[in-house]
């Protein structure tokens, strides 16, 4: 690995997503400035009308708001628009016939609205790499997966797939701890996990390997 610090951690302020379909949303909020972040909690409902998701968010949605408020940034995924395999999944079924639309017609208007969208998938090494010299990073994934090490006994348990983003605001290389903020989660503290168990939250079918990567300069 390219040489990185050997622990880095992000201090954001953590905000408790307010609904069941928020935790984009909130993780956003998490890397906003305060002024922004004041802006988009007076104005929430009103942004989220015109931004046209509804009570639903994709992550090309959490992109094109990113860029509603400049904030730099970079998205991978497995897939560009959406899977048509999703379809059939009980997760996606009811939420697709909504969103598809919307969706499909952000991923090919990005490039026009400066948002940079790159078809590879992200390995935690390069992870860890530009959290150590660029910035934290928006990560989706299956949330009943996510077994961090504090809180595992205070987070609901799901079965099956349930889409889910976090922050990842550092790690520590010594210990392959990696630190993540959790919207579900009621207080401050900030949820840790192995990087590999990290990877096999983010790598589920369903997350497309979503990752935004955030840049603080």
């Amino acid at each position: 690995m390219e040489a990185i610090p050997d622990q880095k951690h992000y201090n954001l302020t953590h905000y408790q997503q307010r609904f069941n379909w928020d935790c984009g949303i909130s993780c956003i909020i998490m890397i906003l400035s305060t002024s922004q972040r004041n802006v988009l909690l007076h104005d929430f409902d009103k942004i989220c009308a015109e931004e046209g998701f509804g009570s639903s968010t994709w992550t090309i949605d959490l992109c094109f708001l990113l860029k509603r408020f400049q904030v730099r940034h970079e998205y991978y995924t497995k897939t560009l628009g959406i899977d048509p395999s999703y379809s059939e999944h009980s997760y996606y079924t009811k939420i697709i016939n909504k969103d598809e639309k919307r969706v499909t017609r952000k991923f090919q208007e990005a490039r026009l609205h400066g948002i940079r969208v790159e078809q590879r998938t992200i390995e935690m090494e390069d992870l860890l790499k530009h959290i150590g010299k660029q910035g934290p990073v928006i990560l989706l994934t299956n949330a009943s997966l996510l077994t961090c090490e504090i809180c595992k006994k205070n987070v609901l348990e799901k079965f099956g797939y349930a889409g889910h983003y976090i922050v990842l605001c550092g790690y520590d290389l010594k210990s392959q701890l990696v630190f993540y903020h959790n919207p579900e989660v009621h207080d401050e503290h900030v949820c840790r996990c192995t990087a590999a168990a990290m990877d096999i939250a983010r790598k589920a079918y369903g997350t497309d390997e979503d990752v935004i990567l955030i840049y603080r300069n």
